[in-house]
């Protein structure tokens, strides 16, 4: 328990095995793990050079400020845009910064490109 207390949360992000990505309320990519860019075909650094009208295939539009849209898409399906132009569908989580002050979101994501595109056969 001591070793977990003491590991930074980046550290713990990174190291989880499935994609993670943090948006600031202005929408700048704060952090993305290498789960995240993989699924995506950036490396982290690139990820984090994107926005959130980048990220997402077609970015809802809204009066709402960005942190209200994203939260909006919790737990949906989203569509991504993967470097290569594809389509990535992926499950988005709630955020895990849940505050009123927290200016981030914090999700997770599970790619379910293929197994959507298999059911649609």
């Amino acid at each position: 328990m001591t070793t977990l207390k003491q590991l930074p949360a980046l550290v713990v992000l990174e190291r989880i095995p499935i994609p993670v990505l943090a948006i600031e309320k202005d929408g700048r990519i704060l952090f993305s793990n290498a789960a995240f860019a993989e699924m995506m075909g950036y490396t982290p650094e690139e990820v984090l050079s994107l926005r959130f009208e980048q990220i997402f295939h077609q970015a809802p539009a809204s009066s709402d400020s960005l942190l209200s849209v994203v939260h909006s898409l919790a737990n949906m399906v989203v569509e991504l845009a993967h470097k290569d132009g594809s389509v990535v569908r992926a499950l988005m989580s709630k955020s895990a910064a849940m505050r009123a002050d927290d200016q981030f979101v914090l999700a997770v994501f599970q790619d379910l490109t293929e197994q959507l595109w298999q059911d649609d056969r």
